[in-house]
């Protein structure tokens, strides 16, 4: 794989984002359109109740060689949860993909927690009206917690193959102790589910698909899968457990993986083709991407340092 065209091309405090908005643009997610590419994130409001963020979804549409800007969501296109269900305090990552004469879209909705920061479990939402508003299929997730997953499922990307819908995503295996200088360290991992009709899921329970370069806690997020002549590809984002939030040498990087089955995933990370830059926007860290087709092009929309405080970037595959 190899990678050319790596740019910049979103800052959300250039724009009027929903709710007044200013920082973060995470998990950057492209819906293909005729004449324009339709690109969902995640950005934060401060809850006036204490002062925490919450994620809201909102999009930015481009031309189709992600040079202009062509709108801004006024509005968040789909609403948080109410009082104490799974999303009730953000929705992040957001990732549409075309059904029929319908838009579906799995979400990762948030929650706080006492003991520990948060819960996430897997929401589903549809659109009728071309991507411009979302409304839930019900109030609860559609994925979560189970018995050998015990914590944290979410980041799920959905794409058709075969006759049948495919899921990757992630699961918690449990949470670190905190200690004098971190507080508890969440521990996940990629795993793989098939469905029928894009709701009801078998998972392969508790089965880690992508092997661990950082030991037994290193934290994998936010699989993205394309076919490119008959193989599939798998980006993902992977980090050290802590000391991972102003260390970059501990944050998260690009990791890569392809199988020619959809289940079983040989990695392969120094073939990624894509690095941090020397200087800049996304030289500290890489991650949430998105891989996608758009016309003859494969493109990769990421984020860069601090979690996509600062908005994110594309990269086009060089046509081999």
């Amino acid at each position: 794989m190899r990678w050319t065209d790596k740019r910049k091309i979103f800052t959300p405090g250039d724009y009027n984002l929903p709710g007044g908005c200013k920082e973060f643009a995470q998990s950057p997610q492209a819906l293909v359109f005729e004449d324009y590419v339709r690109i969902y994130f995640s950005t934060r409001q401060r809850d006036p109740k204490n002062g925490k963020f919450l994620s809201h979804i909102a999009y930015a549409d481009f031309d189709k060689n992600f040079e202009k800007v062509l709108r801004i969501s006024d509005k968040p296109i789909i609403s948080l949860g109410g009082l104490g269900c799974f999303d009730e305090h953000g929705i992040f990552p957001f990732s549409p993909t075309k059904v029929g004469d319908k838009i579906y879209a799995y979400t990762c909705g948030w929650s706080r927690r006492v003991s520990v920061s948060v819960e996430t479990s897997t929401g589903l939402a549809f659109s009728d009206d071309g991507g411009n508003t979302f409304k839930k299929y019900g109030t609860g997730p559609i994925l979560t917690s189970s018995l050998h997953e015990p914590v944290l499922v979410g980041d799920s990307f959905v794409r058709q193959y075969n006759g049948l819908f495919h899921m990757w995503y992630i699961f918690g295996t449990g949470w670190l102790e905190a200690d004098d200088s971190e507080p508890p360290a969440r521990i996940y991992k990629i795993g793989y589910a098939v469905s029928k009709d894009g709701i009801n899921w078998n998972k392969k329970e508790g089965k880690e698909i992508i092997e661990n370069v950082l030991g037994e806690n290193e934290c994998q997020a936010l699989p993205t899968v394309v076919e490119i002549a008959g193989r599939y590809h798998m980006y993902f984002c992977y980090r050290y457990p802590s000391d991972f939030r102003k260390n970059a040498a501990r944050g998260y990087r690009l990791g890569y993986a392809y199988s020619d089955d959809l289940e079983n995933w040989t990695r392969d990370d120094s073939n990624s083709g894509i690095q941090p830059s020397e200087t800049g926007w996304d030289s500290e860290m890489m991650c949430y991407p998105n891989i996608f087709k758009c016309d003859d092009n494969v493109w990769l929309l990421y984020n860069g340092n601090e979690f996509g405080r600062h908005g994110f970037g594309v990269a086009r595959l060089e046509q081999t």
